[in-house]
Order: structure tokens, then sequence, then C-alpha cells
């Protein structure tokens, strides 16, 4: 059995045994782990962790855990992240010669809940907001870390792209209220955002002069581009008052 198939046998073997608060596999030479963290009643959040085959010294040694967010929202982590991005295998199981795993233990998740293999038996527990979201993922951090020595001395970033920049944002500050508070035993090394769309205004205003510096627009192109955006903002504002 592959270990695409060895996956799917142990969600089925989760969703079918679950009870508590989490359910974990983990492979045989410890390499992966996998499971589900109910972080709401009737919600279930799913997570993926790769451990580095570049790690220094042993498992419970500090080595940088990359927690890996995806965009959309409702864009699976777990699905395109891990095969399609930066995991170490792609979509065929092939190995990815660039993969991040080379660097650091990689923690995907699939969030908010709906998303990939995360799900809810209710979908009155859909979430409706980035910082519901989080909240999700701060629950499955505690669980996750809490409960693992060797975890808790890696420093966890947090990395996002697309729309995933508002949840890593947002769970950034949850997870440190939660370290404060005594709740969340992990070192947060920091969050890092590529191509998140996190303020579209901000985003389309600074296009004119981005096109400006590479040659695609003149003066007057820009202008009327700044032009274009204050209007539009100015619209879009009246609209959201």
């Amino acid at each position: 059995m592959n270990k695409f198939h060895l996956l799917i046998a142990s969600i089925l073997f989760c969703l079918w045994f679950f009870n508590g608060n989490s359910i974990a596999v983990t492979s045989q030479d410890g390499s992966e782990s996998w499971g589900y963290v109910e972080v709401r009643p009737k919600a279930r959040m799913f997570w993926w962790l790769y451990r580095s085959p570049s790690r220094a010294g042993g498992p419970n040694q500090s080595w940088p855990i990359i927690l890996w967010l995806q965009g959309g929202p409702g864009a699976s982590g777990v699905g395109i992240g891990n095969f399609e991005e930066i995991g170490p295998l792609d979509i065929n199981e092939k190995p990815r010669n660039s993969t991040w795993l080379k660097k650091a233990d990689l923690l995907f998740v699939d969030c908010p809940v709906g998303t990939g293999y995360s799900y809810v038996e209710d979908t009155k527990q859909l979430v409706k907001t980035d910082w519901e979201a989080a909240a999700d993922v701060t629950t499955l951090l505690i669980e996750v870390f809490n409960g693992s020595m060797g975890l808790q001395k890696s420093p966890l970033y947090i990395v996002a792209e697309s729309y995933g920049g508002k949840f890593a944002v947002t769970l950034g500050l949850l997870a440190q209220e939660a370290i404060e508070a005594g709740k969340l035993k992990l070192i947060l090394g920091g969050v890092a955002l590529g191509n998140t769309w996190i303020s579209p205004e901000d985003f389309v205003i600074s296009w004119g002069p981005l096109l400006k510096d590479v040659s695609r627009l003149d003066e007057k192109g820009l202008e009327q581009s700044k032009q274009s955006s204050s209007e539009n903002s100015t619209e879009a504002w009246s609209w959201s008052v």
C-alpha cells in the first residue's frame, strides 16, 4: 500500500473511530503524522505533519516548523500546498527536488473547516469570519503542540499565500495571546506572507506606480490610474459604511 492509499485508509479509520478532542496516526518510521482535532463541537480540522529528513540532531531537538495556510478562502493546504507547491511529493507521488522539507518540518492544515478533509457535521458550524477560522486553528495548535515536548522546542513559522494571509495574521495574533496566557505551549518564530490578498484597496492603489516603474505606463497613464483607483475606492467605501 503506497503512502496516499495509507493516508486515505487512516482518514477513514479516524472518521469511523473518532471520539474525544483529537486523534492522530504516525507512520512506522515516525517521519509523518496526521489526524483530526475537534476544534468545536461537530467541527473537526485535519492536519498533516512531515518531519524533515535534514533535521539536525534527534527528533526532540529544535528545528523550524512551517505551518502552511492556503488561500481561497476554501483551498486545501493538504492538497494544494502539499502536493502542488512545497511538500515532498508531487500529485503523481514523485519526489519533488524543491521541497521546503529540506529546510524545515512542514505542517499542513485544511482551513477553515469545510475545506479539504476538514469537515462539520452541521453547516451551522461553518465559520463566517477570518477571526473564527483563526480561533479554530489556534485550538488545533493547542491540541497538537501541548502534547509534544519535541514540537514545543521548535519555532513555528506561519506561512501563507493569497487569502491565507488574512488567516495567518489573525492566527499569529491569537496564537501569541494564547501563548502569553499559558494556554498554548509553542515558540512563535514569525509570520510570512507571500502574494497575500489582505487589503485589496491598498493593492489596487499600488498597481499604477508599479506599472510606471516597469515602463508599462507613462505619466498620463499613471495619473489616470491614480484617479480611477481613488474614485473606485471612494465608491466602495460608500457602499461599505
